[in-house]
């Protein structure tokens, strides 16, 4: 369950009409949607060129200056979304209530305005509810705050960066070493401030499996994972890279937001300020003065390859 940085593998099956229709047919039967057939046709198209426009936004945004991406980014992850959504709701979008964002952020402040402690706010429809309720099962609270900090360190690949920059270490890596046991550094227990027993319930609380933890030595713990639960290492409170599984190394970050949320929120805050906070936008590269600069570059490298990953995982998942 990985993602390729830039090279991603364009999903070349996705551009034929009876095998999309195919495809279509086995995610609404599997989901026992009457007429699966008939509406796997009427939504044949509308998938394919959800894949074509967000296959598109990313190709201009690998090439684009760094300045326009966030738009071309967030616009890319928007289609393959509705695409996601085509597989669940054959008669998606069904009303305009879920053609809005479903997100807001706040008016700029000119001045010591930092993007990394500013924030954006969940709203009551549109498509961040829909996608995270209909995709993950997530019930989203009206008028949720998301820090961009917060949701930034429920991205693994930014954990250096935060290292290097602010000193914090958000999250931990899970070292396999059987195919259900890993081990992992001690100093979470530090960072969370728990005991093992403490730390063991509150990974099952919020692992909705079996997690056994045991003190190996001083430095490392043993994380033993129960064989049918495998399939959920991908799933909160885990977070993951390519090769990797990681552990969040602060309580807040225990909360069942997925990546894919994470990344939505980044990227509607940035294409909104790249578009309407101009002059703060230019600064920021011109400048180079603040800490957001290199979060912000990061980020971008990060979601241009891994979003598109993700979302075609779903898709083959969905078969």
């Amino acid at each position: 369950m990985g993602y390729s940085g830039h090279h991603r593998t364009t999903n070349y099956e996705f551009q034929s009409a009876s095998y999309v229709q195919q495809y279509l047919k086995r995610c609404y039967s599997n989901s026992e949607i009457p007429d699966a057939e008939r509406k796997s046709y009427d939504a044949c198209y509308r998938f394919i060129y959800f894949i074509e426009y967000g296959e598109r936004y990313y190709r201009h945004a690998a090439t684009a200056e760094v300045e326009l991406k966030p738009i071309l980014l967030f616009y890319g992850m928007i289609q393959l979304l509705k695409a996601c959504l085509l597989t669940l709701d054959p008669n998606y979008p069904g009303d305009t209530h879920v053609l809005a964002h479903g997100v807001t952020s706040r008016k700029r402040k000119k001045r010591h305005y930092s993007f990394m402690q500013d924030e954006v706010k969940g709203q009551k429809n549109g498509l961040f509810e829909y996608f995270s309720r209909k995709m993950f099962h997530m019930k989203q609270v009206e008028g949720e705050k998301y820090r961009m900090e917060d949701v930034l360190s429920l991205i693994p690949e930014m954990g250096t960066l935060f290292e290097r920059i602010t000193n914090k270490t958000v999250c931990y890596r899970a070292i396999p070493l059987t195919s259900t046991s890993f081990a992992i550094q001690s100093d979470i227990l530090d960072s969370l401030n728990m005991t093992t027993e403490r730390f063991e319930s509150f990974l099952k609380q919020h692992g909705k499996g079996e997690i056994n933890v045991y003190k190996q030595s001083r430095d490392l713990l043993t994380l033993r994972i129960e064989e049918g639960f495998r399939n959920n290492l991908y799933k909160r409170p885990f977070l993951s890279t390519l090769e990797d599984l990681y552990l969040p190394a602060e309580r807040t970050q225990y909360n069942p937001i997925t990546e894919i949320m994470a990344h939505y929120l980044i990227l509607y805050n940035l294409s909104m300020i790249c578009r309407y906070e101009t002059e703060w936008w230019g600064d920021l590269f011109h400048t180079q003065e603040s800490v957001d600069l290199p979060f912000i570059l990061r980020f971008l490298e990060v979601t241009s390859g891994k979003v598109p990953r993700l979302l075609y995982d779903f898709l083959e998942m969905r078969k």
